[in-house]
């Protein structure tokens, strides 16, 4: 996503694919936090190679920034979960607005009930999330995950952080740290599943 500022406002661009260069809408006035360019871009360098044809789910998706950014980059098919009906309508504008809707999903709810209506339903190869700060949502998320197979044998997850939220429980919960990538404000963590002893 390209995000550059016009009279005051937030403009949203897909950064690379089959919507390149198409302006999103974004939220004004509620607790979103558009990922800015510079990080997302950041981030679709590292995992490009795995982008293709996977299966994608955004969690706590805002506008779909970057769902949608995954499937112009190739994604096979991506599912975007978020509980605020603007925040998805404006998800569902984008998705149409860039032609990507016949590949995605959409669940206006809560991230512990999305996940427990995908379960058993099929298994993602990339889970993403950016929840709202301070709440340890994203330990409830992987927590939950832990039980369940909606995240991929070589999948990875995904979270988007703020730079003092500690991770040092996920080997308790069966996920090994791949890496860490430090930003000025926030952080990205990439995690996978602990491979099951031979």
């Amino acid at each position: 996503m390209q995000r550059r500022k016009m009279k005051g406002k937030f403009i949203m661009r897909v950064i690379a694919g089959t919507a390149r260069r198409l302006q999103l809408k974004t939220l004004e006035g509620l607790d979103t936090r558009p990922t800015t360019d510079r990080i997302k871009e950041t981030l679709f360098n590292m995992i490009a190679d795995g982008l293709f044809d996977c299966l994608f789910l955004d969690l706590f998706a805002g506008s779909g920034g970057i769902g949608i950014e995954a499937l112009s980059r190739g994604a096979k098919r991506a599912v975007f979960v978020e509980r605020n009906p603007k925040a998805m309508a404006c998800v569902r504008d984008n998705l149409s607005h860039t032609r990507l809707s016949e590949r995605a999903e959409t669940m206006q709810t809560d991230a512990i009930n999305a996940l427990f209506r995908l379960s058993g339903r099929e298994s993602f190869d990339y889970i993403y999330l950016d929840p709202p700060y301070g709440k340890e949502l994203e330990r409830q998320v992987l927590e939950y995950l832990a039980d369940t197979g909606i995240l991929a044998e070589d999948g990875i997850i995904i979270i988007e952080t703020a730079l003092d939220v500690s991770f040092d429980y996920v080997g308790g919960l069966g996920y090994s740290l791949i890496k860490t990538k430090t930003y000025k404000t926030n952080k990205h963590i990439f995690l996978e599943k602990m491979s099951a002893p031979e």
